[in-house]
C-alpha cells in the first residue's frame, strides 16, 4: 500500500443548529475546529421522519391512487 494517500483523520468540534457542540472525527479542517452545521439530523425531516404533505396538482395523486387502489395504497 502507498504511503501517504490517505487524507489527516482527526477530531474537530461539530456544532448543531441548536447550539450543541458534538465531537468528531473527520478529514475536514485541522485537529479542533470548530464546523458549524446550517441542518443537523437532529431537526432535518428527512432524518426525523416530519410530517410531509402531498400537493395534487392537477389531480395525479387522486389519479395515482385510483389506479393503484387495490394493491394497499
Amino acid at each position: 500500500m502507498k504511503k501517504n494517500t490517505h487524507p489527516d483523520y482527526h477530531v474537530i468540534d461539530v456544532k448543531m443548529t441548536n447550539g450543541d457542540v458534538v465531537q468528531m472525527r473527520s478529514t475536514w479542517g485541522s485537529e479542533g475546529d470548530q464546523l458549524a452545521l446550517d441542518i443537523d439530523p437532529s431537526v432535518h425531516p428527512a432524518w426525523t421522519g416530519g410530517s410531509t404533505r402531498l400537493m395534487d396538482t392537477g389531480g395525479r395523486v387522486s389519479k395515482f391512487k385510483k389506479k393503484y387502489e387495490g394493491l394497499g395504497f
